[in-house]
């Protein structure tokens, strides 16, 4: 928004000043040059001009019969409103479009008993095969965390995958298709499900750094009743079976388990009471030789270190091994833990989410290839209310929730845009009605854009709602240039259909030129490559077809509104005893000139 008001207004300021100086100085007339190239070239623009000419013409007579049959043209209008809000609900909404950030991310789920030493292996295969990516720079590889979760686990490994230069992979188109970062985890996600010793998750980036720890969405199933895990976890898997049979959804997973194997250390506190023996000591105990803690701290090298005690890998494999351990009593005598502390194993969930303060069962998955997040959304609520029972309810986070909250601001923004152009436009032309003929070709640039965007298969995202954003300030100033002119035909005394032919007419080359100009300038846009493609494509694709559709269809029905508008204005002028469109200048007959031929001393435009 920043950048388009700052160069809006510096365009302005040199239209009205640099501008016009420059004309004086180099719109000077020369006869044409007739020697060499010249010669050939001044036959072509004769040529071409003559064209343009009949074309012109051609044009004033189509303006003439659509005036002539209004109804027909009312028809027509019908049909392309009809399609206009058909392209609205065909086109998939989505917040922002997925990107090659130059980097991958991935994820390895392991069974729950799985030992960091067996993850560390398939890790060690998934590497390999990454590495025969000839597209991949580096490769980082941690075992024993959740990318998934945010949580350390020894049956999970998380890949960091930095891609090679954008140059070097996009240098050409054969090899964009191989080496961009999709294609490069659709490989290897293909390779690596030939192995069967764990999952293997590619993962995209968020689009908005710093908005969700990945791409596609974050979906939550909230307990807001018993909050029993196995009952959670139960449901969890019904929605992922109900979810996985929907074509708009994939890579579905859940790291929630409510039956994982875990080993249950009871202490009888009775007993070690007898024995003297603090409880607080059997638990220090049972920490600092089966997990780990800080006894101590020492300097060194200008730092401080930390001292963690904890028993070697051999000692610590079995439940056995807490026969092997003793603590102090009071009575300074060693007391065996196996004489205050039972083990048995025991399922119950390895991690114990919550969201908004709820028990709470992650989700995460994205668009299928072809579907937007906005259709992804739309299908996991409807699953959501077909699955969960009362007592549970789902919520958003990352992207997917950001999507969600943003709904409704473009609609607000787009709607605010319409009535600043308004009231800029009733000021100009000091009418409440007169805006109205400018205004209507606002819709006819949306269809384009729509149109073009539904061709490419693009979705209806923000950068796509700033193009349409963009369209209301260029249809208006195309309409402009015929309505102001039109009016100042008026006042010269001309009639309605007479001031519309000619407006039309006259104004159709420079309205030309100015969208030609501006479909070249966003073209690249359209047809970019490399880092930030998508979100150009989307931008410039609904530019370039709203500026054709203002430029084709508005050229035909905006000279058509405003032979309506001006006629309701003058009866409304008449009955009240004024006309305020002509200033006192006599009235024409229509189908007529005035006999300085209708040319006004200053154009409006």
């Amino acid at each position: 928004a920043i950048t388009i008001v700052i160069s809006v207004a510096l365009s302005g300021f040199v239209a009205l000043t640099l501008t016009p100086a420059m004309c004086a100085l180099l719109l000077k007339h020369t006869p044409p040059p007739q020697k060499g190239i010249f010669k050939y070239l001044n036959r072509f623009f004769a040529w071409f001009n003559r064209g343009f000419d009949r074309f012109t013409v051609g044009f004033g007579e189509v303006v003439v019969q659509m005036i002539k049959r209004m109804t027909v043209a009312f028809g027509i209008l019908a049909v392309l409103i009809a399609a206009l809000l058909y392209l609205f609900h065909a086109i998939p909404t989505s917040f922002v479009p997925n990107e090659d950030q130059g980097y991958l991310m991935a994820a390895l789920i392991m069974p729950d008993a799985a030992s960091l030493k067996r993850t560390s292996q398939t890790a060690d295969q998934i590497d390999k095969i990454f590495a025969k990516q000839p597209a991949v720079a580096d490769r980082t590889v941690v075992n024993g965390y959740s990318l998934l979760d945010s949580q350390y686990k020894p049956n999970a490994s998380t890949f960091f995958i930095t891609l090679k230069d954008f140059k070097e992979r996009y240098s050409s188109m054969s090899r964009a298709k191989k080496e961009n970062a999709g294609a490069i985890a659709r490989a290897v996600h293909a390779e690596a499900s030939g192995i069967d010793t764990g999952i293997f998750i590619p993962i995209a980036p968020p689009s908005i750094p710093g908005i969700g720890t990945t791409g596609g969405f974050e979906f939550w199933i909230q307990d807001k009743g018993s909050g029993d895990p196995a009952r959670l976890n139960e449901l969890a898997q019904q929605f992922l079976e109900k979810a996985r049979t929907r074509p708009e959804l994939t890579g579905l997973n859940s790291t929630f388990r409510a039956a994982s194997q875990q080993l249950r250390a009871d202490v009888d506190r009775s007993k070690a009471m007898l024995l003297n023996v603090p409880v607080s000591d059997v638990y220090s105990a049972l920490q600092a030789q089966f997990g780990s803690i800080v006894v101590s701290q020492f300097n060194q090298y200008s730092r401080v270190w930390n001292v963690t005690l904890q028993s070697d890998a051999p000692y610590r494999r079995g439940p056995e091994d807490i026969t092997k351990l003793y603590t102090r009593s009071n009575s300074d005598e060693m007391v065996p833990l196996s004489a205050v502390v039972t083990t048995k194993y025991v399922t119950g969930p390895d991690l114990m989410s919550r969201f908004n303060g709820f028990p709470a069962a992650q989700i995460t998955g994205s668009a299928a290839s072809g579907r937007s997040s906005g259709e992804a959304i739309k299908a996991m609520e409807e699953v959501a209310a077909q699955v969960l029972p009362q007592g549970y309810s789902f919520a958003w986070s990352g992207l997917a929730y950001q999507e969600k909250q943003s709904g409704g601001t473009s609609s607000s923004a787009f709607i605010f845009g319409l009535i600043i152009v308004f009231l800029i436009l009733a000021a100009q032309f000091e009418s409440w009605v007169m805006p109205g003929s400018v205004m209507t070709a606002v819709p006819f640039g949306i269809l384009g854009a729509l149109f073009f965007n539904w061709v490419r298969g693009l979705e209806n995202d923000v950068y796509f709602q700033i193009g349409l954003l963009v369209l209301i300030g260029l249809g208006a100033k195309n309409a402009v240039l015929r309505v102001a002119f039109a009016a100042d035909l008026r006042k010269q005394g001309l009639s309605i259909m007479d001031a519309t032919i000619q407006a039309g007419e006259q104004r159709l080359r420079p309205i030309i030129m100015t969208s030609l100009a501006f479909i070249f300038g966003v073209l690249p846009l359209a047809i970019a490559t490399g880092a930030g493609a998508n979100a150009r494509h989307s931008i410039g694709t609904g530019i370039i077809g709203g500026m054709i559709g203002e430029t084709t269809l508005a050229m035909l029905y905006v000279p058509l509104f405003f032979y309506i508008f001006d006629r309701w204005a003058e009866k409304s002028a008449k009955k009240s005893g004024a006309s305020p469109s002509k200033k006192g200048a006599p009235e024409a007959v229509e189908g007529t000139k005035p006999a300085d031929g209708g040319a006004p001393e200053e154009e409006g435009g």
